[in-house]
């Protein structure tokens, strides 16, 4: 094997790759109508199940009141104090990049919202996301100065129990504080649990279907120190066969799409954890219509008469933005889905990151990074442009051999071999740069699929947005031409195949990358460029080494 077929071998090798992925390799599919109740984790003795979740389309509603930050626009429901819509400022819808990125909803055609609330065996009239709440104030907006806002229902007492629900949400955060506040006025103790869920549809929202074929997960995660990060699937809630660390003593439930994420935090980093003073639990299920639910459930010591407690279990509803997680919640980066290349494209991305903080955008960012890996690379680009320098001088004498024994292709092989080692020449020597470009390419790819940083991030001119295809292939046309040129320097094969393989293969190249992400492309581009440069550069600089060898 040389260098050409190498390379023929590594471009096969991506076809195949991505057309298993495109057409037969599992995905994700939507949910099932009919989902089942037999779903659900069971109870613990002495506890109450959650109240089953309203039908699609169906959600009571009482009246909204509207929240507004510098990141967030949000309408909570006074029915049940829902979390309702959530709009992601910083971030473009999907088909209107102007226009804010809708997380939460509960319109026809796609219903995904928070619930809280109580429960207690003997008191079934307890404020859950059924009771209609109070509003104590009016819509907020976050003003120039308010590192917070603050949103304060309260519930119907009941027994004498009073009930109070605040959400806070604060500058700069993705994290929602939601705060419980209750006030035993009755004469006797109460024994309370609280559950925390995400209700959502099973289909696959706009955007999830990855490039050229690859898929990225949508549905229930789960996470604890013990257990680790576990996903469930849809599907497998619908068959009942879904696994996860049903008594959690830390950790968190959420809800993943592609680049976004929700999920309830019973382990804030900068927050008590929950757990470590009540019993929790965790719970999937399918409810019917379509709608999945997962969420916690917390069961609280006894609320003595006349006693007052808090219950504090913020959530995260945003995107998966590396430093937003990691400063949520411990694991909760993990959410961040860089598929089985994690090992990879997660140091490329850190990488990536602190050059995206000197240069301020993405597009020079890879730029950056691409010049750093050819100058990690300078080594072996060197031992590689010297064996196809050497091997350019050998190829007349390679062309005399194949004429010599015609078809004989042992003969001519073993031949070949001889001289190979006479001049010591080893073909092999310029495989290794080719091989380490593979990690680094897929890496790359699965860094761009999973990162919502770049997503929508523009690089100049056309480029306004490197996670997605160039709009007018320009990116891939100059990747062809700059592969086209460094088939120049290569030196011509015995084979006449391989040299007609070599010449189509910048058009095969071309092709693929047609699909392929914005940023991805702009990597290979400037990869080709600095690489024609190196070429020339070594290539002349042997040229000249040669010359003063033979005139010494």
């Amino acid at each position: 094997m040389d260098t050409k077929r190498l390379i023929v071998f590594v471009v096969l090798s991506f076809a195949i790759l991505f057309g298993w992925q495109h057409y037969f390799a599992p995905k994700p599919t939507a949910a099932q109508q009919a989902a089942q109740q037999a779903g659900a984790a069971p109870a613990a003795a002495g506890t109450v199940a959650a109240p089953a979740a309203d039908a699609a389309g169906k959600l009571d509603r009482g009246s909204l009141i509207k929240v507004s930050t510098d990141l967030v626009s949000a309408e909570i429901d006074t029915m049940g104090g829902d979390l309702r819509r959530l709009s992601l400022k910083k971030h473009g819808d999907h088909d209107d990049p102007k226009a804010p990125f809708v997380l939460f909803q509960e319109s026809g055609e796609h219903v995904y919202v928070a619930q809280t609330g109580l429960m207690s065996q003997g008191m079934p009239n307890l404020p859950t996301h059924r009771t209609l709440f109070v509003a104590k104030s009016g819509d907020a907006v976050l003003q120039d100065g308010q590192d917070s806002v603050s949103v304060r229902l309260e519930a119907p007492e009941v027994n004498g129990l009073k009930v109070a629900k605040i959400y806070t949400f604060k500058r700069g955060s993705y994290l929602i504080d939601v705060k419980y506040e209750l006030v035993n006025a009755g004469q006797a103790p109460i024994q309370l649990s609280a559950y925390y869920r995400l209700l959502r549809d099973g289909k696959d929202p706009k955007g999830t279907g990855g490039h050229f074929g690859a898929s990225t997960f949508t549905g229930p995660a789960f996470y604890t120190t013990e257990h680790k990060f576990q996903k469930v699937a849809f599907k497998e809630i619908d068959k009942d066969k879904a696994e996860y660390a049903k008594q959690p003593k830390d950790g968190w439930v959420a809800m993943l799409q592609h680049y976004f994420a929700t999920a309830w935090l019973l382990s804030p980093k900068d927050g008590a954890d929950v757990c470590a003073k009540n019993a929790c639990r965790f719970e999937v299920k399918g409810v019917g219509d379509g709608l999945y639910s997962a969420g916690a459930i917390v069961d609280m010591p006894a609320l003595a008469a006349g006693a007052t407690t808090t219950l504090d279990v913020p959530l995260f509803a945003g995107p998966q933005e590396t430093h937003q997680l990691e400063s949520a919640a411990p694991g909760l980066e993990l959410v961040k889905d860089y598929g089985m290349f994690k090992v990879i494209a997660q140091p490329m991305f850190w990488l990536l990151a602190k050059i995206h903080l000197l240069v301020g955008n993405w597009g020079w960012a890879i730029v950056c990074f691409t010049l750093l890996i050819k100058l990690a690379l300078y080594p072996l680009a060197v031992t590689q442009y010297r064996s196809m320098a050497k091997m350019k001088k050998l190829a007349p004498r390679m062309q005399r051999l194949k004429e010599q024994y015609g078809d004989d292709r042992m003969k001519f092989q073993q031949a070949v071999m001889d001289m190979y080692k006479q001049e010591k020449a080893n073909p092999l020597s310029g495989c290794l740069p080719v091989l380490v470009q593979m990690p680094i390419f897929i890496g790359l790819y699965w860094m761009l699929l999973a990162a919502v940083e770049l997503r929508q991030a523009p690089w100049i001119l056309w480029i306004n947005d490197l996670s997605v295809a160039d709009p007018y292939y320009v990116l891939p046309v100059l990747m062809a031409v700059s592969m086209w040129v460094q088939t120049l320097f290569n030196p011509p094969s015995a084979d006449p195949m391989q040299d007609k393989m070599m010449k189509i293969m910048p058009l095969v190249f071309s092709v693929m990358f047609l699909f392929f992400p914005a940023g991805l492309v702009l990597y290979y581009v400037v990869n080709n460029v600095f690489s024609i440069a190196q070429q020339w550069y070594i290539t002349r600089k042997i040229d000249q080494e040669d010359a003063a060898k033979a005139a010494a």
